[in-house]
């Protein structure tokens, strides 16, 4: 692990493992030269930024996917097993999560839509299970990669702006589906139009301040969600190069705290969410 210098040790830990595309002549980190262009891996961080826009970062992915399935195979298996007496322990975590989601729903979406208590569910639990993963120790998952010939491994999805961007990316794409659906396109022009102003000499007003309005919600999403949890995985980067017994001075409590702020994360996510959806849900 290339990891010589505190610089280099939080660069490392804060690169993705990336696949892409060089071009043909690229000069590899190991002097090698591509005669042709290549799909591979990111031997460097340079050699990642080079791979441009389409390049995967495949840790980011193979976690998010993963606990997604965790999400899905954790609930299925409850459900198979619910029992009416007295409910075990997964059992009642699954009803406390749905009850959660539940109450959000009813306190904040104000139309008729059966697909977003499951989905404000689906929100919560995964961002959680994907922000929890900010609490194994830095160093565990690197140095497990590294073994197996990995040179960057990155554990957090949500530190990650292509994971919190396409999440949000979802979102936006439901809330002007469901708005065009609700309140027609016609409809949906005159609220853009004629909100907050409610006079045609204030349309052209109108149209940008509504437009920007909507353009902001997903990345607001978006950045919120990274920006935070970014923020934790490079304190706990920071503690992990202080001397050991400082490391279990400050780092046990940052952890304690951090529980805080991933089921907080969550949670805004998902409320915002859903009060993105109910405002999509109101025909004016």
């Amino acid at each position: 692990m290339a990891a010589d210098t505190p610089v280099a040790y939080i660069q490392h830990h804060l690169t993705n493992l990336t696949y892409g595309k060089l071009p043909a002549g690229y000069e590899r980190a190991d002097g090698t030269v591509l005669q042709e262009a290549q799909w591979t891996m990111a031997h460097t961080a340079q050699e990642a930024a080079d791979m441009g826009f389409m390049a995967f970062h495949v840790d980011t992915l193979g976690w998010s996917i993963a606990m997604g399935l965790l999400f899905l195979g954790l609930f299925r298996f409850a459900a198979k097993r619910v029992t009416e007496g007295a409910p075990g322990g997964l059992q009642n975590f699954v009803e406390i999560m749905f009850e959660f989601s539940q109450g959000i729903v009813r306190d904040v979406f104000h139309g008729r839509n059966p697909i977003i208590a499951p989905m404000a569910l689906t929100l919560f639990v995964w961002i959680f299970l994907m922000n929890a993963l900010d609490l194994v120790p830095v160093d565990y998952i690197p140095v497990l990669a590294h073994a197996m010939g990995l040179e960057y491994f990155k554990i957090v999805p949500t530190t990650d702006p292509n994971a919190t961007f396409g999440i949000a990316l979802g979102v936006f794409i439901l809330i002007l589906f469901y708005s065009f659906k609700v309140k027609g396109p016609g409809g949906f022009l005159k609220e853009l139009s004629f909100t907050p102003f409610n006079h045609w000499s204030l349309v052209p007003f109108n149209l940008v301040l509504e437009l920007l309005g909507l353009i902001i919600k997903p990345i607001s999403l978006a950045l919120r969600l990274f920006g935070n949890m970014y923020a934790g995985e490079v304190i706990f980067i920071l503690i992990a190069l202080l001397p050991l017994w400082v490391q279990w001075t400050l780092s046990v409590p940052w952890a304690i705290f951090h529980i805080l702020v991933i089921t907080l994360q969550a949670f805004i996510f998902t409320t915002l969410t859903v009060v993105y959806l109910s405002a999509a849900h109101e025909d004016h």
